[in-house]
């Protein structure tokens, strides 16, 4: 069993990105989990779920905070993603990533730390879309999700891997109010 930590957009939000997924992404992309931008990867996050206490008391003094979506990129030729800003989101990212404490080539694996870029994910060549396909979708995307909400982060979520690939909600944590 793996997880990962996630924020989700606000709901409105969320529904755009899944029917623009459903209109131009594989299915398989839509299926595997709900639209987030992950906070944290699976590295450290062991079955034993000691780590969630640990996350917990960063959420209990980390207070809610401002996050920008904005344009749409492609990681290299295989993700198209739409960028995320916040200073605040870094701080909680390394905050956790420090307290879960992975190995280096954890952190390198999953591009975390200094390497760490907020996105969520529209399309990935891995799904079965083209190269090409994820241009015109980074087209697409930015004529019909713009204009890219900004948005209050008041609780974070840990998604759970329920069979091989796919995720659920496993637990909402508020942060500070």
């Amino acid at each position: 069993m793996q997880y990962f930590i996630g924020i989700v957009p606000p709901e409105e939000f969320k529904n755009k990105i899944i029917e623009f997924q459903q209109k131009y992404s594989s299915p398989k992309l839509t299926a595997r989990v709900e639209p987030h931008l992950t906070l944290k990867a699976q590295g450290g996050l062991a079955e034993d779920k000691a780590w969630i206490d640990q996350v917990k008391m960063i959420c209990a003094s980390f207070s809610s905070f401002k996050l920008r979506i904005s344009d749409p990129q492609i990681f290299g030729d295989d993700i198209l993603y739409l960028s995320a800003r916040s200073p605040e989101l870094f701080n909680l990212h390394n905050k956790i990533v420090q307290e879960i404490s992975p190995t280096q080539e954890t952190i390198k694996k999953y591009f975390e730390s200094e390497d760490f870029t907020p996105h969520i994910t529209l399309g990935k060549t891995v799904y079965g879309t083209s190269q090409k396909e994820l241009i015109d979708m980074k087209i697409q995307a930015e004529k019909e999700l713009g204009p890219y909400p900004s948005f209050e982060v008041t609780f974070i979520r840990i998604y759970e891997e329920s069979e091989f690939g796919n995720y659920t909600t496993y637990l909402d944590i508020e942060l500070k109010q």
